[in-house]
């Protein structure tokens, strides 16, 4: 099976591939963006209740949670699909970091604008909605693209529950006929050819942002 046949038969799982990591990007980005709001404004139990969220999806093993979910929520009468279960681990693992760069990226900020918006008269959510997050966004915008490049390479895992990945793709191929060479660099290179887009484009807005900052 020459390198190119490997290839189009790996691409047989992109629509699988593409699916879970769109869905992991619905789930992951507002579930940072809340998560973190939350976590830098939040006090008492409430902030302690967030964070213990956000620690429970970075910190426990991905693999086991799909594992978890895909398996056992059947026994509560809870069905969802593969592409589901993938996207919701990989997005709630990869919002849990990006939570951690809206705290930052909000903490980051001067004070005094916020004390400036509340004696104009804004509520603290406007000046949250209007001042904050959009300054933050700046700073918060090349960890998201990083970890959306993550979020991609990390959807070789939803193979583990049967879903026909470009990675699932490539275990069939592999019992079809030794050539680990072949078979795995033609892998390597469609996430390659899926990440780097999303570079490119990161590094596009990031001038864009640099250049709005430089007036």
């Amino acid at each position: 099976m020459s390198f190119f046949a490997i290839l189009r038969s790996i691409y047989e799982g992109f629509g699988i591939t593409a699916a879970v990591a769109t869905l992991g990007l619905l789930f992951a980005i507002p579930f940072a963006v809340i998560a973190g709001v939350l976590q830098h404004f939040a006090t008492g139990p409430l902030r302690w209740m967030v964070t213990a969220v956000i620690e429970f999806w970075r910190s426990s093993s991905v693999i086991v949670l799909l594992y978890a979910f895909y398996y056992t929520l059947p026994a509560f009468g809870i069905f969802l699909s593969g592409i589901t279960v993938g996207a919701m681990v990989l997005g709630f693992n990869i919002g849990g970091y990006g939570s951690q760069s809206v705290r930052a990226a909000l903490q980051s900020l001067n004070k005094g604008q916020r004390e400036a918006g509340l004696a104009l008269g804004l509520s603290r959510f406007d000046v949250l909605r209007l001042i904050e997050l959009p300054q933050a966004i700046t700073a918060m915008f090349p960890t998201f693209i990083n970890q959306a490049i993550q979020l991609i390479k990390g959807t070789t895992l939803v193979s583990l529950i049967a879903l026909t990945d470009m990675t699932f793709r490539a275990k069939q191929i592999s019992e079809l006929g030794y050539n680990p060479v072949g078979i795995y660099s033609a892998l390597a290179l469609s996430y390659l050819i899926l990440c780097y887009p999303v570079t490119i484009f990161g590094r596009q807005v990031e001038r864009r942002f640099a250049t709005r900052k430089a007036r």
